[in-house]
């Protein structure tokens, strides 16, 4: 029992709660309840987190939280936990621990058999695979090595993956690393979800050649969550197939969309340059 349902009370634990990853209102009824009785907060950036407790009112102690004091507070955390207190552990945006501290903390408060309960919410990596057109089979990485020779093996490594791959960029880097991407992605189809929910939130869509060449400066500001598109969905090389002749086959016959399904289930190709072939037609 997570809960005490009969007066609302919380039990003394560690509470992972989720925060908006932008947009303020993207919080829940249940984290902002358990924000509010715990005994203090843990955060990533207490000045960053002081405007999400200030945003709903709520005072309560805000504990910096981060890797390089992580280790060595836990033990502190967990006498308050079993002295009957509830803490709550955040993050500066999203779900903790996805690329967030809190790993140690958790595992070590598993292995001495602290309750720990999550409180689920908003997560960049989510949000963006959601609205990416790609497999919902995905495998997250998080940030890429800044160390180059480790950062190249990564890429190596990840060419290999057969799902979907998720990854965060800050956009500074966007440029340098799509020119990586050439490389060992350069048939595959990328997602590039920028600022989410923010104010200048922006998507795109399209192999890295065709973005290399559009990017604008404001595509290089602010926080990326890119996805690259499963394997088995590469682009392929169409000239050796007549696309035309093969969907009006079918045209009179089936959908749009099972036209699209059943093509690139046959040809191996992207659902989407399919459908863009219809549209064309259909003109």
């Amino acid at each position: 029992m997570l809960e005490n349902k009969k007066n609302n009370l919380l039990d003394s634990g560690l509470y992972v709660v989720s925060t908006p990853i932008g947009n303020l209102s993207d919080i829940t009824f249940r984290a902002l309840e358990v924000l509010k009785q715990s005994d203090y907060v843990l955060c990533e950036d207490t000045r960053h987190s002081l405007k999400l407790l200030n945003f709903y009112k709520i005072k309560k102690k805000l504990v910096s939280f981060h890797k390089f004091n992580e280790t060595k507070n836990c033990q502190g955390i967990f006498d308050d936990i079993q002295s009957g207190k509830i803490i709550s552990l955040i993050s500066d945006a999203g779900t903790p621990l996805i690329s967030d501290p809190g790993e140690v903390l958790v595992r070590l408060a598993r292995e001495q058999k602290i309750k720990v309960i999550p409180i689920p919410g908003a997560s960049a990596v989510t949000a963006a695979v959601s609205v990416s057109g790609f497999s919902s089979k995905f495998f997250f990485f998080g940030f890429l090595s800044k160390q180059n020779n480790e950062r190249l093996k990564e890429l190596e490594f990840l060419s290999k993956v057969n799902s979907s791959i998720v990854l965060y960029l800050p956009a500074r880097d966007l440029k340098k690393n799509l020119k990586e991407f050439q490389v060992h992605f350069n048939k595959r189809e990328i997602f590039i979800a920028r600022e989410i929910t923010k104010l200048h939130e922006c998507y795109i869509t399209g192999d890295i050649n065709e973005i290399l060449k559009n990017l604008e400066p404001n595509d290089l500001k602010g926080e990326i969550t890119l996805v690259i598109r499963d394997k088995s969905e590469d682009f392929k090389d169409t000239n050796s197939i007549d696309l035309t002749y093969e969907i009006k086959l079918l045209l009179n016959k089936m959908s749009s969309k099972d036209i699209a399904e059943y093509l690139a289930e046959k040809f191996k190709m992207s659902k989407k340059i399919i459908y863009q072939s219809i549209l064309e037609l259909n003109k």
